[in-house]
């Protein structure tokens, strides 16, 4: 009897992704970018790597390759089954690093001309990622699994620009 693959959580949230359609390894990275890049990062190197173990594991097939040699890949039917086992299992505590906290904490160790940059650099960060977000918002059914993700990005981009604009007055730049 062969013995079920494990998967990590990158391989898990590939399968994911191309379980909802086949994609080439640089149309994955550029999606879970978008969609996703907030909360999972997910390198370009991690992704085809993790191609290469999916298919020879039989969990992804590949396509006819397409132009410019881009290689699109499916799930199989092992892979669903795969995904599906990963994806029932407890997530584990969130791991989130913002660069950006870490600079405010030891602000008193920052130029406030930097600091100041960098959160006004940040503020714009994350008003573009709303917008994003704020144009996915008619593209998922409301009440699905997708909206209550895309309604936490929305909450985390509006809570992000609340905490940086106290931030920015609790901080003002110095001349």
């Amino acid at each position: 009897m062969k013995t079920q693959p494990d998967l990590n959580a990158t391989a898990g949230s590939i399968l994911g992704f191309l379980e909802k359609e086949a994609m080439t390894g640089w149309d994955l990275a550029a999606k879970v970018e978008e969609i996703i890049g907030d909360f999972w990062n997910v390198t370009r190197s991690q992704i085809y790597r993790e191609l290469k173990v999916l298919a020879e594991q039989g969990l992804v097939s590949s396509m006819k390759t397409g132009p410019r040699d881009r290689q699109p890949y499916r799930i199989t039917e092992a892979g669903r089954r795969a995904f599906r086992r990963w994806i029932a299992e407890p997530p584990g505590p969130p791991n989130m690093r913002l660069p950006l906290v870490l600079q405010v904490f030891f602000a008193e160790d920052v130029p406030p001309e930097a600091l100041g940059k960098s959160l006004d650099d940040l503020r714009a960060y994350h008003e573009k990622r709303l917008a994003t977000y704020r144009g996915f918002e008619k593209l998922v059914e409301p009440g699905s699994g997708s909206h209550d993700a895309l309604r936490l990005g929305l909450m985390f981009q509006q809570t992000m620009l609340e905490w940086i604009d106290t931030v920015r007055k609790r901080r003002p730049r110095k001349k």
